[in-house]
């Protein structure tokens, strides 16, 4: 018997000409991005980069599907907005991603279900999982061409927990259960250095040291004579970083919580800043001041930028004046003003890469009981970043979309409608003629395909 769900229908003329629909249309897919996807991966070699780093413990004989092309079809999968692996289930008779990860869209055997692949997500150990995260290490080093001085962002960013995952702690700010990914960020290229999996929980400073050592060695692996510096909120700013930065030579900008021997410091430079204030008769007032401060617990003295803002605040007996201060401790030279303004407000891009991060690439998606299985899919939207940032970079600069966001991309330029035919020696697809953004779709292909074979 037939299945009724594929017979012809028909819909309301147009025009008085009949409409008739029916499923003849050949092997399509609704992703003729996933193109740009493939060639952004021959470009850049992420995904090949992390099968090599996957353990494989399957029987050679038995195999059916290689691991860069489950890693591929995953990484493009989130790439395309299908960021769970039971997505996979209706995409693995796509042509399109078949393409996209080395087989042929209609004689190729289908790829791999979700079974599979979430064996693929649990099967690496801690240690493992640990070499999948060097590999992005390695991938943004070789990638990336670093300058003289090089400025790496580092915050995190909380991501829910629906479920019983190992690691999932309780966060009274957020008012529920999660994790508090770490993420690391090359501010001049915006391209992702790691993603780290922990618990909802401010970062101990032993915690902070080990990763900015292991980051810093693991790069200069890549970068023998570049100077790094090293950029994140208070929660970075401890003593342990610090001392191990300045015993390697490397640089640093953090937040620094306020305490009362600060506000003593700046007093005079308050009361200046109130008086100067009131004279102005401006909105607000800002100034900035540079000194040698030591905490108790610090080894030496260092360097602490203080912004100062007055400003008239609304009060019990109608506006009042209050100053607001903001704290930083650095390594850097230069004024007080250029440090705070110039150097550590930067870190705001911070927040909008996080956000391609999570909310568009969805790597917030930590539905795996293990931790170390979250940290493979929290790698493999990582590689998913990747691509989409390969696509991004090949945009010549004077067109409206070189600096937009991942959404916009997946859109304009990965969900498009495509017919894929596949002949004897030739595998044609056939885009929409009406597609609007054929001109940009075809140099964004050129310019990513390689020059080797």
């Amino acid at each position: 018997m037939s299945d009724d769900t594929l017979l012809p229908f028909d819909l309301p003329s147009v025009r008085r000409k009949k409409l008739t629909v029916d499923f003849s249309g050949g092997h399509q897919s609704s992703d003729g991005g996933l193109l740009l996807l493939r060639e952004a991966e021959r470009k850049l070699g992420v995904c090949r980069r992390l099968a090599a780093a996957m353990p494989d413990r399957r029987d050679p004989d038995r195999v059916r599907h290689a691991m860069f092309e489950m890693v591929m079809a995953r990484a493009s999968a989130i790439a395309c907005g299908y960021e769970d692996a039971i997505d996979l289930d209706r995409l693995r008779h796509d042509p399109l991603l078949k393409v996209a990860v080395g087989r042929c869209p209609q004689s190729g055997a289908p790829l791999a279900s979700q079974s599979t692949i979430s064996r693929l997500e649990n099967a690496p150990s801690k240690t493992e999982a640990g070499r999948l995260s060097a590999a992005l290490l390695d991938q943004f080093g070789a990638t990336v061409k670093p300058g003289k001085l090089e400025v790496l962002d580092i915050d995190d960013t909380f991501c829910a927990a629906h479920g019983g995952q190992q690691l999932a702690f309780w966060n009274a700010h957020h008012d529920e259960r999660g994790f508090a990914s770490m993420h690391i960020y090359h501010v001049a290229s915006g391209a992702p250095v790691a993603a780290i999996l922990r618990p909802a929980r401010t970062p101990k400073g032993c915690e902070v040291r080990t990763v900015i050592k292991h980051v810093t060695k693991r790069l200069r692996r890549h970068w023998p004579k570049t100077r790094l510096v090293w950029r994140g909120d208070s929660h970075y700013g401890r003593v342990e970083a610090m001392d191990w930065a300045e015993d390697h030579g490397v640089d640093y900008i953090f937040g620094l919580a306020g305490n009362a021997a600060l506000d003593a410091l700046t007093a005079e430079t308050a009361v200046d800043l109130r008086f100067c204030h009131a004279m102005s008769r401006k909105p607000k007032l800002r100034t900035y001041v540079s000194f040698l401060y030591q905490a108790g617990s610090w080894r030496r003295p260092r360097k602490v930028v203080a912004r100062l803002e007055c400003s008239l605040q609304p009060g019990e007996n109608g506006m009042r004046q209050e100053v607001d201060i903001r704290y930083v401790v650095t390594s850097l030279k230069g004024s007080a003003r250029h440090l705070y303004e110039t150097v550590y407000c930067q870190r705001g891009q911070m927040e909008n890469l996080i956000k391609l991060h999570k909310a568009q690439l969805a790597s917030d998606r930590m539905s795996c009981h293990s931790a170390t299985a979250n940290q493979v899919r929290l790698v493999l939207h990582t590689a998913a970043f990747w691509l989409m940032h390969g696509v991004r970079a090949a945009i010549p600069n004077a067109s409206p979309l070189a600096r937009c966001e991942f959404a916009t991309i997946r859109e304009r330029l990965i969900k498009i409608g495509a017919r894929v035919i596949e002949h004897l020696a030739r595998i044609r697809v056939q885009l929409p003629t009406s597609c609007p953004e054929a001109a940009l779709f075809r140099t964004v292909a050129l310019g990513l395909m390689p020059s080797g074979p």
